[in-house]
């Protein structure tokens, strides 16, 4: 699959359908997926450390409007969005296809429980080898004896929706192990699933204003939302500074 780099985050240039296909290939052989928006692109900007956790992902999909505009900006434009509620969602549908078993974790307690119900109701081949929220703590021997649970239910996929930076590095930590399942860090995801929290209409997603609707539906995010607009400029200043350095060793 091709790879464009947005500013040291590697996307994959995905379709959704692709991106589906892609995850459902790594099954087996361990790996996880991690889905960035604007927001996990300015962290891994902040943070080295984390950005190495990103970039050494199996699967990068491009979670946002912003990620979308900064390729845009840099004149590497992406396929479309892949947003991880969505793609989670396909992905399981495919999985039950397949006899593929799913693990959910994360929320607070009784969530990931409640997202497995409403799942299985939507896909009703769906196998959930186990549930559990993400109250633990995510080094040490409580995080082995979570992962050494999520290894004894025999499930395939993980839908590790730890939050930001938690599940990726969970993710990371853990795919290494021999015969792990596939670890889908997707965030806040297992709420829409549990139905604890609801997506935008569907003219906000198509317009690319899902972001516009968090806000308006919950004013206290617009310190999160600022980062938006924060990153867009440092694209457009990573572009210029490129630039101009090509252009003097052109010279």
């Amino acid at each position: 699959m091709k790879k464009v780099d947005i500013c040291g985050v590697p996307f994959d240039d995905v379709t959704m359908d692709e991106a589906v296909e892609a995850a459902l290939s790594l099954v087996g052989s361990g790996g996880y997926v991690v889905t960035p928006n604007a927001e996990i692109c300015w962290r891994c900007k902040e943070d080295p450390e984390y950005r190495g956790v990103v970039c050494a992902a199996s699967l990068c999909l491009p979670d946002g409007a912003g990620v979308i505009k900064a390729a845009r900006i840099l004149e590497k434009p992406l396929k479309e969005k892949v947003a991880g509620v969505e793609f989670g969602k396909k992905l399981l549908a495919a999985a039950a296809c397949r006899g593929i078993a799913v693990f959910i974790l994360g929320g607070k307690p009784g969530v990931a429980e409640a997202a497995a119900d409403n799942l299985k109701k939507e896909i009703p081949s769906l196998s959930v080898a186990g549930a559990r929220d993400g109250y633990f703590c995510k080094d040490g021997d409580e995080a082995d004896a979570v992962y050494n649970e999520i290894a004894a239910s025999g499930a395939g996929i993980v839908l590790c929706c730890l939050g930001v930076p938690a599940q990726e590095y969970f993710a990371n930590r853990y795919s290494m192990q021999r015969g792990a399942p596939l670890f889908c860090c997707l965030g806040g995801s297992v709420d829409v699933y549990a139905g604890k929290a609801k997506r935008a209409p569907k003219i906000f997603i198509k317009a690319n204003c899902e972001w516009l609707y968090r806000l308006i539906k919950q004013p206290s995010r617009i310190v999160r939302m600022s980062v938006i607009p924060k990153y867009l400029r440092y694209v457009r200043n990573y572009k210029k500074h490129r630039m101009l350095s090509k252009g003097n060793d052109e010279q």
